[in-house]
C-alpha cells in the first residue's frame, strides 16, 4: 500500500528562493563539498554577521489576535517591526 504524497508548504515569511536569490547567496569555493568539511572550517568559509553593538530588541513570545496578525502582514515584510512601532507609539502616549 503506498502513502500518498503531502503536499507542499507555503510559507509567506520564508518564500521559495529564486535565480535571483541563488546568485547573490555565499558560494563555496570549488571543489569543496559541505559533507567533506571538518569541524570549524565552515566558519571559516561563510561569513556571519557580527555582535550587536548594545541590544536594541528582547524576544519576547506574544499572542496576538489574527485580526491584527494578518493586519501587520497584509503590509508586507516588516509586519514584526510595524507591532513594534505600534507597541512603542501607545507606550510614549501613556507616559
Amino acid at each position: 500500500m503506498s502513502k500518498k504524497a503531502k503536499p507542499p508548504v507555503f510559507d509567506e515569511d520564508n518564500p521559495e528562493w529564486t535565480k535571483a536569490d541563488f546568485a547573490a547567496a555565499t558560494k563555496f569555493p570549488r571543489g569543496v563539498r559541505l559533507k567533506d568539511l571538518k569541524p570549524g572550517e565552515l566558519e571559516r568559509i561563510v561569513r556571519k554577521r557580527g555582535p550587536q553593538k548594545t541590544a536594541t530588541k528582547i524576544p519576547v513570545s506574544i499572542r496576538l489576535s489574527p485580526e491584527v496578525v494578518s493586519h501587520f502582514k497584509a503590509k508586507g515584510p516588516g509586519w514584526q517591526s510595524r507591532i513594534d512601532a505600534a507597541l512603542r507609539k501607545i507606550a510614549k502616549k501613556a507616559s
